[in-house]
This record gives structure tokens, C-alpha cells and sequence, in this order.
């Protein structure tokens, strides 16, 4: 399947990542780096090293993030819900 190219580094692909924005080459999301940076506290420098990526791809991830903040805030919202729903309508295999 051909990926959607959404700036010179970061793609979508429907069969990868469930079509979530992410970094060509790779499997880690856009979200992913939002999480590891204003969640996490990790700095652009430990990402870049803790997953053999550029720099470059971690300021472009974070740039795309901000250029369309609500376009995936919003996306990410209705997947935490999917999520929830899944949770709570499949029992758990793993007796409590």
C-alpha cells in the first residue's frame, strides 16, 4: 500500500500503524513523540538515541503535531474511545 506524504518525513499508510501519522521508515507515531516529550519529559536528544532516529525527525514530528493539533487531538480522542469500548465490552482473559 502507498504511503500518504504528509511532509518530506512523515507519512500515513492505512495498513501501518492503523493509518496514524508517523515517521517514514518507521513505525513510531506521531503520537508516540508527543507522548515521549510532554508526557514523558523526555528531550528531543533521548528519542533520538533511544530509537536510532534523527533530530530532524523528531522536530518535524513535533512541527506536524503542532500544525495540526486539533485535527489529532480529535483523532486520538475517538481512538482512546474505540479503545475503551473494546475494554469494557471484551472480558479479560486473566482472571482478577
Amino acid at each position: 500500500m502507498a504511503a500518504t506524504v504528509l511532509t518530506d518525513r512523515i507519512v500515513r499508510t492505512d495498513d501501518i500503524c492503523g493509518g496514524q501519522a508517523r515517521i517514514e521508515g518507521t513505525r513510531i507515531r506521531i503520537r508516540d513523540i508527543v507522548n515521549w516529550i510532554e508526557l514523558q519529559g523526555q528531550s528531543a536528544d533521548e528519542i533520538a538515541a533511544a530509537y536510532e532516529l534523527e533530530l530532524a525527525d523528531i522536530y518535524m514530528a513535533m512541527a506536524y503535531y503542532h500544525a495540526n493539533i486539533e485535527a489529532l487531538q480529535e483523532q486520538w480522542k475517538q481512538l482512546d474511545a474505540e479503545v475503551a469500548d473494546l475494554m469494557r465490552f471484551t472480558p479479560s482473559k486473566i482472571k482478577k
